[in-house]
C-alpha cells in the first residue's frame, strides 16, 4: 500500500475498520473512511493517522449517488487521486423462510449490498482510469458462492450479484489497467455474524462445524482484502478469494 490513495467504505467496524488500519499500517499515503456512523469513523481515521497515514472520515450513504459521487470526489480534490478502493458495506436481513420477508426488506438488502457496489463502481472506476488504473476490491461472500444456511435467501442472492456485477466490471476494465476482485469471508466476528449465529448455537455451534473449528477474525480478512488490492496480486482479476477457515471445501 506505500503511497497509495485508498478508500474503505463501512469503515467504521468490523472487516472495513480492520482493512483501513491495515492499509494505513502498510505505508497508504491516505485512508478515506467512508461509513454513516459518525463517531466509529472519525475514531477509525484517527487511527489511521496515528499509524502513519493521511485520513479522514466522510459521512456517506453508499445508497445514495450523491453520497457517493461526493466521496469520490472530496477524495480526489484532497489528495488528488484515487488508487485503491475496498467497497465493504452492507447488510443482512432478519432471518427467516422466503415467504415470510417482505418487498421492503429486499429493496433494502439489495440496496445496501449490490446498488451500493454499482454507486461506487460507477463512480471509482472513471476516478482511478483517468490516472492510470488502480485497484478495487468487493466484499462479497461465501453466502454468494453457496447458501450456508436457511432463513438469509435474500442476503445469499445480493452477494451472489455482487460477485456476477464484479466479474463483469473486472473483465471491463482489465485491459485498462484496472483491476476488480472480491473477498468472500465466511464466519467472521463482526457484529452482523454475531446477530446471525445467535439463533444457530451461537459461536461455539458455529466454529465446530468449520474446518478449522473457529470462526475468523476480521484482521484476517483484512489481510486478504490488502493483498488483493497491491500489486503482490498483479495477476489476478475478477476472482473471488475466500476467506472462509475452509467453509467452501468442507
Amino acid at each position: 500500500m506505500a503511497g497509495r490513495v485508498c478508500m474503505v467504505t463501512g469503515g467504521g467496524s468490523g472487516i472495513g475498520r480492520a482493512t483501513a488500519l491495515l492499509m494505513a499500517a502498510e505505508g497508504a499515503a491516505a485512508v478515506v473512511v467512508a461509513g454513516r456512523r459518525i463517531d466509529e469513523g472519525e475514531a477509525v481515521a484517527a487511527a489511521c493517522r496515528t499509524a502513519g497515514a493521511e485520513s479522514l472520515f466522510l459521512r456517506t450513504d453508499v445508497t445514495v449517488e450523491e453520497d457517493v459521487s461526493r466521496l469520490v470526489q472530496t477524495t480526489l480534490e484532497r489528495f488528488g487521486r484515487l488508487d485503491v478502493a475496498f467497497d465493504n458495506a452492507g447488510r443482512q436481513e432478519k432471518k427467516g423462510a422466503v415467504e415470510e420477508q417482505t418487498g421492503e426488506t429486499f429493496d433494502a438488502v439489495f440496496d445496501a449490498n449490490v446498488r451500493s457496489v454499482f454507486l461506487c463502481l460507477r463512480h471509482q472506476i472513471p476516478a482511478m482510469l483517468s490516472r492510470g488504473g488502480g485497484s478495487i476490491v468487493v466484499n462479497a461472500s461465501v453466502s454468494g458462492v453457496r447458501n450456508p444456511n436457511p432463513g438469509l435467501a435474500i442476503y445469499s442472492a445480493s452477494k451472489a450479484a455482487v460477485i456476477s456485477l464484479m466479474r463483469s466490471a473486472a473483465m471491463e476494465c482489465a485491459p485498462r489497467g484496472l483491476r476488480i476482485n472480491a473477498v468472500a469471508p465466511g464466519r467472521v466476528v463482526t457484529d452482523m455474524m454475531m446477530a446471525a449465529v445467535s439463533g444457530v448455537g451461537g459461536t461455539e455451534a458455529v466454529a465446530a462445524g468449520l474446518p478449522l473449528r473457529r470462526m475468523g477474525r476480521p484482521e484476517e480478512v483484512a489481510e486478504a482484502v490488502v493483498w488483493l488490492a497491491s500489486d503482490q496480486s498483479a495477476y489476478v482479476v475478477g476472482h473471488v478469494l475466500a476467506a472462509d477457515g475452509g467453509f467452501l471445501s468442507a
